[in-house]
């Protein structure tokens, strides 16, 4: 029989690849994975429009995958989760792999 605290941890773990499981998310954590940037830098990087960058940055804050520090007028996202980072990566890579092992 599980604990309420097992299943705690496997909600926070079903919550996490729910957040991963979105494109504009994983190109999001794809551009700020290596620098922090601010959300204009992030909708001139990705292309996406402010409203749908800032509601898909609210939702990776909620599972503490970035952080926001504010300087000015400006929010600066940055990931604090190297994990959720590397999961992206890993997943990245394999997808990679598999494109290019289907084109031979």
């Amino acid at each position: 029989m599980q604990t309420s605290t097992q299943l705690a941890r496997l909600e926070q773990m079903a919550e996490r690849f729910r957040v991963l499981s979105e494109p504009t998310r994983l190109r999001i954590l794809d551009v700020i994975g290596s620098e922090e940037l601010n959300v204009q830098e992030i909708c001139d990087r990705t292309g996406f429009k402010q409203a749908n960058v800032s509601r898909h940055l609210r939702l990776l804050r909620d599972v503490k995958a970035i952080a926001c520090r504010q300087s000015g007028h400006f929010h600066y996202y940055r990931v604090i989760d190297p994990l959720m980072l590397q999961c992206w990566q890993c997943n990245h890579n394999s997808c990679s792999r598999e494109s290019s092992l289907s084109q031979h």
